[in-house]
């Protein structure tokens, strides 16, 4: 009996765990790995999982694959959100398996973004795993080795990272959910759109490859050098596409797999492998929109100060801003030091001297130094606090805090 109540419980833990990390709704996406807490995508099986039926293939016949999937979700998410904090649209996600529910559709500039870092993210966890070594299917990149320029003192050696590796995966991984996922709403356009985003997230990653070198030779000399190629940091490459999303290209719908600009004036100049485009026109994000899931910029923190997308007449959309002016009391850097005792009045005669030497010898001083001493510390005590309650009336007089001066709450409604 306490078995079969001991197996019950456990199946009603684990049907309130998949019930309470996963909602079963229609649509979901692997970028949901990227938003979930630790440790959670681990107790659920790859079928409860909010994948397409080909990527539970992969999840089921190469699970340890998942954490690098995981991890390159988790990368991506946080890299969207570090490039768009002072938009009016600040990549806000949910714990909806959609993660970004409308923009992972919108087929708007900003679904680009979102398709172009979550292929990046993946390509540089799964590429970071294999010259780690976590992987059997793959390890350092062996193509460079021996090559180089011995001419000039240098030649290919070390651990070069596995970009094509992960390359390849990422085609492999993202490229089924795209299809999967666009071709139920948006047709053939959203779908070319989806997979040029995500190639040129990956052509982004391998752009900004570093190539490293090492000297060797006698004394510290740099008579050889041996280069690897390594991955840059990943802010480096959310950079790179916040630009081509600044210059993302419009492309129309009407062109199935072939992507075309909407301009007719450039409609012949090609589209770029490493471009990212779009098919409809952005919204505002200034007023919320439920219905698309539009948050809207009311209650946004904005700076007075700036002219960028931060500035509170850009954020605040014209509707002007409240200020709160805040007070902060800090620890300064301020040292007290302790003067040396004053000592007893010297008088004149040699007894006076001989008197004062064997005091000091014998350890006791007049009753007068003490008292002068004490006399001392508290006129400096007094002097002190003088001192600080006159910068506190100053800084209460003026314009205070300037240390904040430019940073608001704004509260949404017309000033």
């Amino acid at each position: 009996m306490e078995k079969r109540a001991s197996c019950g419980t456990r199946r009603v833990c684990a049907t309130l765990l998949l019930f309470s990390l996963y909602p079963l709704l229609g649509r979901g996406s692997w970028m949901w790995l990227g938003v979930t807490p630790a440790g959670s995508p681990e107790k659920l099986r790859c079928a409860n999982l909010p994948l397409t039926s080909r990527q539970k293939d992969i999840c089921e016949r190469k699970p340890h694959l998942m954490a690098s999937v995981k991890d390159g979700a988790r990368l991506g998410v946080t890299e969207c959100h570090a490039q768009f904090r002072h938009e009016r649209w600040n990549c806000s996600t949910t714990r909806d398996p959609t993660v970004f529910g409308y923009e992972l559709s919108s087929g708007t500039k900003e679904t680009a973004f979102i398709y172009a870092v979550m292929s990046a993210g993946l390509v540089h966890a799964v590429t970071r795993s294999c010259s780690a070594g976590n992987m059997t299917e793959c390890s350092c990149d062996t193509s460079l080795q021996g090559a180089g320029s011995p001419a000039q003192g240098w030649h290919w050696g070390g651990c070069s990272d596995n970009i094509q590796f992960g390359t390849w995966f990422s085609r492999r991984f993202v490229d089924y959910a795209s299809r999967n996922g666009s071709a139920a709403k948006g047709g053939d356009a959203l779908l070319a759109m989806n997979q040029h985003n995500s190639e040129a997230g990956r052509q982004a990653v391998a752009k900004s490859m570093l190539t490293d070198c090492r000297c060797h030779g006698v004394s510290g000399s740099c008579a050889v050098k041996t280069c690897w190629r390594t991955l840059a940091p990943f802010d480096r490459v959310g950079r790179l596409l916040k630009e081509r999303y600044e210059s993302s290209v419009q492309v129309t719908d009407r062109s199935k797999r072939k992507v075309r600009r909407k301009d007719k004036d450039r409609r012949r100049v090609p589209v770029g492998k490493e471009e990212l485009i779009f098919l409809n026109k952005s919204p505002n994000y200034c007023v919320e929109d439920r219905r698309r899931g539009v948050a809207g910029t009311r209650g946004r923190r904005c700076n007075r100060t700036s002219a960028g997308p931060d500035g509170c007449n850009l954020l605040c959309c014209g509707r002007g801003y409240n200020t709160h002016v805040v007070r902060r009391v800090e620890r300064c850097e301020c040292k007290f030091e302790r003067r040396p005792e004053p000592g007893p009045p010297r008088r004149p005669g040699t007894a006076d001297l001989t008197r004062r030497r064997g005091a000091a010898r014998s350890g006791s001083f007049p009753e007068g130094s003490r008292r002068g001493s004490e006399a001392g510390r508290e006129a400096e005590q007094r002097q002190v606090a003088a001192v600080s309650d006159r910068r506190a009336r100053r800084s209460d007089a003026g314009d205070g805090g300037l240390c904040f001066q430019g940073l608001f709450f704004p509260g949404g409604g017309d000033s």
